[in-house]
């Protein structure tokens, strides 16, 4: 019996060149597709390609395929971050340069054209001389592109201006020289759609001139805009400190600091920030306390204050006091990395409208070669002039193209993404902004998410005759030497009210009872119950804690000299922001739920703190998926917003996953968008920017298809000069980028930035 070998697909993305529309990336997409078992996506606005494909299959196979089809592809090489923008600016710089020249010249050729009055003896042989290197230079790589193609046996948009401008010239040239345009004293005058005149008396020199000029136009602030669009991602990548300066314990036993670029830290490394320096890794404070400001990763304008056993993140800023920190994770682990690679991830993929564009791309330009040579054959057989005629055909090519098409959910998604970013939103897809429309319900986890996740102090309260102040400061001098959460919420709750903690001697954990410690001569103990003799409470301190417990706090009995001296409590509190983000769900049409493993009790009461009518109390962690999988049941589209390990599961199975980005890596994953911020504001925010980004695909969409649908007839009518056919479809690319522009000034609601 043969052996099932468990096929692994492996995935490699590649730098595609040579591609000038989207039926280029149709093209090579559908190339790439037919090998076995490879699923590839290619970007035309991104210029990659991502490839799944199986073991029997080579990278260099793959870098074959596309160049056999015309385009040039690369492996990944290591990162080098300066050479994309310098080859950048190269493409840039070249396109500006054949822009600004073939403008020179073809102003006057189209001036002379539309004007009688300036049309001199002989005219027509300057506009000849001005127009032929736009024509030949200028369109170079329309022409190439266009011959390359059609070696391969395919058409393109670039297929499309090349007809339409070399049939313009090739007929001026035919007028010029053996027709009766080159006589002369000749004139004519411009018309927004076909004309009348005898063929042989016109020439399009203009058109032809026109029309590179225009569409090279469209192509430049295209490529600018392109590359402003995908900026957010480059300064991403660019944030991290360049070196560091790590602690090397020498050969006689003394620690220095040695400057070290940042690629060669290593995990457990100490370094030193100083004040004003970037923090160069992920790791954990071990000395030192300052206040840490992390807007370029979390969007949160206001400093972090961080001391010993703190994490911190790297490229954030230290902007007080001097720092000693360990190393967790480095290169592609750390917070930064992993932001980059999901934004870049996300900006790569394709909504589901954009594959319906991406299809109608690819048989869209022999469908309007048939077009055009349709409309010349309905021109001349129903009496048309071969002028008409040839100027319809000509205005029908031009006008066709539909890059805008290509481009409308690219650079939409290259500027969400991207400003999403730099607010601390991390969209993983564009499948994901389909999901934001849909959702009606918002289910949220109560731990960590709507709640801090951590024991605070929140109550102190003194038996007959005591002061607080000395109760809390004995017992948080006792819990100041444990680890237990709830004794580091009474030590850190003590210093913030009272100050500094006085020393303890004979510290001890007894199990069942709590710990216990001497301070200033007194053996204080404080626990779950009083010990021994003092195990009954006044009834006012009964009363005290029974409440807390049924509320679903945690109460400790602070005893010495064996009295009851107080009761302490500690809860897992609200977010101070959890209300306002509630009500923010509400304005976005969204009914909140919430979810958690806690007592009927006590998620009702925090419930009611936030303004949360829907609760789903005692759930245990595994059940959570089927919690949201009845609300689907119930014709609910649900997201969840959730942080922990038993999140994860549930994050998966909702419609919509919203991680926050301060909890696990395991409920990261899961999640479709991930907030940097462990703050429930910036749910409604990435909400609202994802349905914003969803709506500028759409209307991209909307004008590009409404463009090719209406100018189309016109055409084919007759009643557009191809010049003006070129301006047009230029301008609707440049309209769509423009539009997807828009999004970064998206701005969070106002408030959502503070703490």
């Amino acid at each position: 019996m043969s052996a099932v070998t468990e096929r692994t697909d492996q995935r490699i993305e590649l730098a595609i060149t040579g591609m000038t529309c989207a039926s280029c990336a149709a093209r090579i997409e559908r190339k790439l597709n037919k090998l076995d078992g490879v699923e590839a996506s290619v970007n035309y606005a991104t210029e990659k390609a991502k490839v799944s494909y199986p073991g029997s299959v080579a990278p260099e196979d793959l870098v074959a395929v596309v160049e056999k089809t015309g385009y040039g592809a690369a492996l990944p090489q290591p990162e080098e971050p300066e050479q994309q923008p310098a080859a950048e600016d190269r493409d840039e710089t070249g396109l500006r340069t054949r822009l600004l020249v073939s403008a020179a010249l073809s102003i006057p050729v189209i001036l002379l054209a539309m004007i009688p009055v300036l049309q001199f003896t002989y005219w027509q042989w300057l506009s000849l001389t001005l127009a032929a290197p736009v024509v030949v230079w200028a369109g170079l790589p329309f022409h190439r592109a266009a011959w390359t193609n059609l070696r391969h046996g395919a058409a393109t948009m670039d297929t499309l201006i090349s007809m339409g401008t070399l049939a313009a010239f090739a007929w001026s040239l035919y007028a010029l020289f053996f027709g009766t345009a080159g006589h002369p004293g000749m004139t004519h005058g411009f018309e927004f759609g076909a004309d009348a005149m005898s063929g042989t008396s016109a020439i399009y020199l203009e058109v032809a001139a026109g029309v590179i000029t225009f569409i090279l136009a469209g192509r430049y602030f295209e490529a600018r805009s392109k590359r402003r669009a995908g900026a957010a991602l480059r300064a991403l990548l660019e944030l991290g400190a360049k070196d560091v300066a790590v602690l090397r314990t020498g050969a006689d036993g003394e620690v220095r600091e040695e400057r070290i670029p940042v690629e060669r830290l290593a995990v457990g490394d100490r370094f030193v920030v100083r004040p004003g320096e970037k923090i160069a890794t992920d790791g954990v404070v071990e000395d030192g306390s300052s206040a840490v400001d992390a807007s370029m990763i979390t969007g949160e304008s206001v400093p972090v204050e961080v001391g010993p056993d703190d994490t911190v993140v790297g490229a954030t800023v230290n902007s007080g006091g001097r720092l000693v920190v360990r190393a967790t994770r480095v290169g592609a682990d750390t917070q930064l990395s992993r932001m980059a690679a999901l934004v870049e991830e996300a900006q790569n993929g394709k909504a589901a409208v954009q594959r319906l564009a991406d299809r109608i791309s690819a048989v869209f330009v022999p469908i309007v070669i048939v077009l055009a040579l349709g409309t010349l054959a309905f021109w001349l057989f129903t009496g048309g002039t071969a002028t008409a005629a040839f100027t319809a055909a000509v205005a029908v090519l031009i006008i066709a193209c539909p890059c805008a098409l290509g481009l409308a959910t690219p650079t939409a998604l290259l500027v969400g993404t991207g400003r999403g970013a730099q607010l601390g939103i991390l969209i993983k897809g564009p499948e994901v902004l389909e999901s934001t429309r849909r959702v009606d319900t918002v289910v949220l986890d109560k731990t960590g998410t709507v709640t801090t996740g951590r024991m605070t102090l929140t109550e102190v309260h003194a038996a007959d005759g005591e002061d607080a102040d000395e109760v809390l400061r004995l017992a948080a001098a006792v819990e100041d030497a444990s680890e237990h959460p709830i004794a580091r919420a009474i030590a850190t709750g003590g210093r913030d009210q009272v100050g500094a903690l006085p020393a303890v001697t004979g510290f001890g954990n007894d199990e069942g009872l709590g710990v216990r410690g001497t301070v200033e001569d007194r053996a204080v103990v404080v626990g779950r119950t009083a010990p021994g003799a003092a195990r009954e409470l006044p009834a006012a301190l009964a009363e005290v804690k029974s409440a807390a417990e049924r509320a679903g706090s945690t109460a400790v009995v602070v005893t010495w000299d064996d009295v009851p001296r107080g009761v302490l409590v500690v809860s897992d509190v609200v977010k101070p922001t959890s209300a306002r983000a509630i009500r923010q769900f509400r304005d976005l049409g969204l009914r909140p739920v919430l979810l958690t493993g806690d007592n009927e009790a006590v998620a009702r009461s925090v419930a009611a703190e936030v303004g949360i009518e829907e609760v789903i109390a005692e759930v245990l962690p595994q059940d959570k998926v089927e919690a949201v999988a009845r609300l689907q049941r119930d014709g609910r589209a649900v997201a969840m917003v959730g942080d922990g390990v038993n999140d994860a599961a549930a994050l998966a199975q909702a419609d919509l996953g919203l991680a926050m980005g301060t909890g696990t890596d395991v409920a990261i994953e899961a999640g479709d968008l991930t907030l940097v911020r462990g703050d429930l504001r910036a749910a409604a925010d990435a909400i609202r920017l994802s349905r914003r980004t969803l709506g500028t695909i759409k209307g991209n969409l909307f004008w590009a298809f409404a463009y090719n649908v209406a100018a189309l007839p016109l055409a084919a009518a007759g009643l557009l000069n191809p010049m003006i056919a070129g301006a047009a479809m230029a301008f609707s690319s440049v309209f769509v980028v423009s539009n997807s522009l828009r999004l970064r000034s998206f701005r969070p609601l106002p408030g959502n930035t503070d703490t």
